[in-house]
């Protein structure tokens, strides 16, 4: 089928907004990849620097003939999603000696979990841990001795700062391996009435601990569809992963076979070879489109909304919050999963998965089938889903139909006609807001408004049962510059049980809320945030705002707003303690929300 007239456009208007940066890009990773072979520059005492520890293939290494792949990892074991990658070193330098090649652990990057954060005050590093992810990366590969690298990270920050960096070494192939998701634990739904209850003191805490446990309970990727799957899922619809790698469970020969398999193409596609793929080919403005649809059908993390962004401008891409906003409208929403759901990634992947999800998209005209991948020179290889079949690995045909239409349906059935982003413009600035999980009654909000500068203080009015009429609440001086712009999601139990009392409620805010927020009307990302200035910090307790996300504003009704002078807030608690003062320079430098919140590009 022909390719969407919406999708198009968009395309069209990314493309032409980026032509300058796209071609200084092209060029520059042009020149790299002219000069050659990186390790033919390498001097002989570079290189024996460089293999001095690598006893078993120090002779092929100092050949040159064969591959050399840079592993970066983002080992460790705090992260769940991330202890599998204790053993990955070793299985990828032997799969690549199978496979002719080397390969060497080039560096590790930090990793933090926001689930261990959340709420906490380290959760004021967590954005800008994504750039100091891709500053890692890029010492790691600065050693100029790859030919290309796997990238070993899933979570939440770790992803998108490891894209970042696979950009910038754009002149290199690059192949990102998962380590899949946990099995399922408890039900989602039943984990969040627990939370609930212990917000209202009707649960003891040994009780939310073992419900707590009981959900998070293994090795692998958390199973709710936060920003950690989508992720996982922005992999495959971009074809940086091997098709059907993002949902297959650790410790399993399925994802022994897939790590492999992703080894195998690390190593053939380099420009020693007859298939060279570099990275920056790969992500071009195609694959960030496809990402954004994926993002729209699946019904993915908020998160996103800042991270593509800052990915894309990594390619030389300038993506726009219209170019979010349009592309939702155009993408049914095909996928229920919690917290839009009740269904976990694991229940989602046996319905039929990314590899269905992503023909019916194609069929429908909703993607770049053109799109360069580490496979080939389309996408339609992601329609496939890969097979152990005795013993050897290999792809099918998957699903025509889903497996089960209450987690995945057609695109032609969708559960929603539109994705469910939008992007919120007014007096008040300019966000957006995720409405999968929001009922449609509740897409318009008007209400009073009661201002916080701390979440904390959110919760203790809660408890304090000081809100008992419907609300805006309005969380300003929580964005880049002022703080970090850390995560919001611990006001979820509480927002969600006003509501359930019969209110209405809403959260203003120029700061975040994860892919897990929930069925709450959100509006988030407020830019220019309250600390520079911005809209947010002119409001006064009891203004009436108006959260509309069907036309798509979001504005105060007061009729002196425009003429007020907005309020300064003292930030120095954010500027010491867990590491943050070290973080003062990029708290100063960040960009913007709307650009991605980015340091370093």
């Amino acid at each position: 089928m022909s390719l969407n007239s919406t999708i198009d456009r968009v395309t069209d208007r990314i493309r032409e907004r980026s032509l300058a940066t796209r071609g200084r890009y092209l060029a520059q990773i042009g020149a790299a990849v002219q000069a050659g072979p990186v390790r033919a520059h390498l001097s002989c005492g570079n290189q024996a620097h460089a293999y001095a520890a690598m006893v078993e293939d120090k002779a092929e290494l100092a050949s040159a003939r064969a591959p050399n792949i840079g592993i970066v990892t983002a080992y460790n074991d705090m992260l769940s999603a991330h202890q599998p990658y204790e053993d990955y070193p070793k299985l990828i330098r032997e799969a690549a000696r199978r496979a002719g090649a080397t390969a060497q652990v080039a560096g590790g990057v930090p990793a933090m979990c926001d689930g261990v954060t959340q709420g906490q005050p380290g959760m004021e590093l967590s954005l800008f841990s994504r750039d100091v992810i891709a500053l890692a990366a890029g010492v790691a590969l600065s050693h100029n001795a790859f030919d290309s690298a796997i990238f070993l990270g899933v979570c939440d920050k770790i992803v998108p700062g490891l894209v970042m960096a696979a950009a910038t070494f754009g002149h290199i192939p690059a192949v990102f391996v998962p380590a899949g998701p946990m099995t399922s634990g408890i039900p989602n739904d039943e984990k969040s009435k627990v939370r609930n209850a212990f917000a209202e003191g009707k649960a003891t805490r040994a009780e939310l601990m073992a419900a707590e446990m009981a959900s998070y309970h293994g090795i692998g990727t958390c199973t709710f569809y936060g920003t950690a799957n989508t992720n996982q899922m922005l992999m495959e619809f971009m074809g940086l992963h091997l098709p059907g790698a993002s949902f297959v469970n650790p410790d399993t020969p399925l994802r022994a076979a897939l790590t492999s398999a992703a080894v195998e193409r690390a190593a053939s596609m380099t420009a020693l070879g007859n298939d060279f793929r570099p990275a920056g080919e790969i992500l071009d403005e195609r694959a960030y489109v496809n990402g954004l649809v994926g993002l729209m059908a699946t019904g993915g993390s908020t998160n996103l909304v800042l991270h593509l962004p800052a990915m894309a401008r990594a390619s030389g891409i300038l993506l726009d919050l219209a170019d979010f906003d349009d592309i939702s409208q155009a993408v049914p929403l095909m996928a229920k999963v919690y917290p839009n759901g009740l269904a976990d990634v694991n229940h989602f992947h046996a319905a039929g998965g990314l590899g269905f999800m992503i023909g019916q998209l194609l069929e429908a005209g909703l993607m770049h089938a053109d799109a360069k991948s580490v496979i080939g020179e389309s996408i339609a290889s992601y329609s496939r889903e890969p097979k152990l079949v005795e013993g050897r690995l290999s792809w099918q045909n998957g699903p025509k139909t889903s497996l089960n239409d209450r987690i995945l349906r057609a695109a032609a059935d969708p559960f929603q006609p539109t994705g469910g982003l939008r992007q919120l413009s007014g007096n008040l600035g300019r966000g957006v807001i995720k409405v999968s999980a929001v009922t449609p009654e509740r897409h318009i909000i008007e209400a009073p408004c009661r201002i916080f500068h701390d979440q904390n203080d959110v919760k203790a009015a809660f408890k304090a049962g000081e809100i008992t009429s419907d609300t805006v609440v309005v969380v300003r001086f929580q964005g880049p510059s002022a703080n970090g712009m850390p995560e919001l999601h611990s006001l979820t139990p509480s927002l969600t049980i006003l509501q359930d009392r019969g209110l209405k409620m809403a959260l203003v805010t120029d700061g975040r809320m994860s892919g897990a927020s929930g069925k709450v009307p959100a509006a988030i990302h407020v830019s220019p945030e309250a600390a520079k200035g911005g809209p947010l910090a002119r409001l006064r307790d009891g203004d009436i705002v108006r959260l509309d996300a069907v036309a798509g504003t979001l504005t105060c009704l007061a009729p002196d707003f425009d003429s007020r002078t907005p309020i300064t807030a003292d930030l120095s608690a954010n500027a010491h303690g867990l590491g943050r003062e070290l973080f003062e320079a990029f708290r100063r430098n960040v960009g913007t929300s709307e650009t991605g919140a980015a340091v370093v590009l």
